[in-house]
């Protein structure tokens, strides 16, 4: 730890005004767990219940979560919890650094890309692999049986269910991949790139969405293949990222208005007041409603 975030640190825990992760539990006797991303930690506190108290750091839909710094409570939230959940593959780089300068005796540390043998470089929005979930949530009933073996039976039902859970989803899935695999749509970033593989959706432009999630200009060739394809109406489907756009993809998304391409919103967090899988389903649901004809 650097003097100048140790500095920052003590000022702010004299004080008391760093912003504090989302809380989901108070139990003091509970199991302490942290998740960087909100999603990730609604899984667990759906699989732990009222036996964990869950920190979501990432959690705010209006905060573009590639310019998120970590600030001094996020290191004291992780210096007291047992379990840490964080997705990895340099996109929440931030929390490599704080467990390592902070390590903790037997904490249970579950790094999603590793879970999922990704490696750096790859699309980092994990979360939108449909077999995501199902493994992140067998990874987080396990660390939970190993730290509270007394609630082994208790873990091991509440993964059933989450699983159990998950199932309209992947009906959701299978109904739109079987009406409409196939079909040309664009995004001006890549987050729900490995739902639209899922769905059997053909992605184009994907080289100007690699710009836009890296913060770098897109490369005016690209541009101009974005726009002529939303021009010449060759994708039947616009994805944007809602909660963090730039100029150039607002310009794109005027674009595909006027055009009549109809845009699909989707985010990188959670939105307050849903449930991982009610977020899944309901950006299925407006996807549904976009396609030509429905589904």
């Amino acid at each position: 730890m650097n003097a100048r975030f140790a500095f920052a640190w003590f000022f702010a825990s004299i004080l008391g005004f760093a912003n504090a992760p989302v809380i989901a539990q108070t139990n003091d006797k509970a199991i302490k767990i942290v998740a960087a991303e909100n999603f990730y930690g609604d899984i667990a506190q759906q699989l732990a219940g009222e036996n964990a108290q869950v920190t979501s750091i990432l959690s705010n839909p209006d905060e573009d979560p590639h310019l998120f710094e970590a600030s001094p409570s996020v290191a004291r939230d992780l210096a007291s919890a047992r379990i840490v959940i964080y997705n990895g593959v340099d996109y929440d780089p931030w929390m490599a650094k704080l467990i390592k300068a902070g390590k903790v005796p037997n904490r249970r540390v579950i790094v999603v890309g590793e879970l999922l043998h990704k490696k750096a470089g790859v699309n980092p929005h994990l979360w939108y692999d449909p077999p995501t979930a199902p493994a992140v949530a067998k990874a987080i009933t396990a660390a939970l049986v190993a730290e509270d073996p007394a609630h082994k039976s208790d873990y091991e039902q509440r993964l059933e269910t989450f699983t159990d859970s998950l199932r309209p989803i992947a009906a959701k899935i299978a109904d739109i991949r079987k009406s409409a695999s196939g079909i040309s749509v664009t995004a001006t970033e890549p987050v729900f790139g490995y739902m639209a593989t899922a769905l059997g959706f053909k992605m184009r432009n994907e080289r100007f969405q690699l710009a836009v999630m890296n913060n770098t200009e897109p490369a005016a060739s690209d541009v101009a293949a974005f726009e002529n394809d939303l021009k010449m109406k060759r994708v039947k489907l616009f994805f944007y990222n809602s909660q963090a756009s730039d100029s150039a993809a607002q310009r794109l998304l005027k674009i595909a208005q006027e055009n009549q391409i109809p845009v699909v919103g989707v985010t990188e967090t959670q939105p307050s007041g849903k449930s991982f899988q009610q977020w899944m389903e309901g950006e299925l649901e407006a996807i549904e409603k976009a396609l030509p004809g429905g589904v």
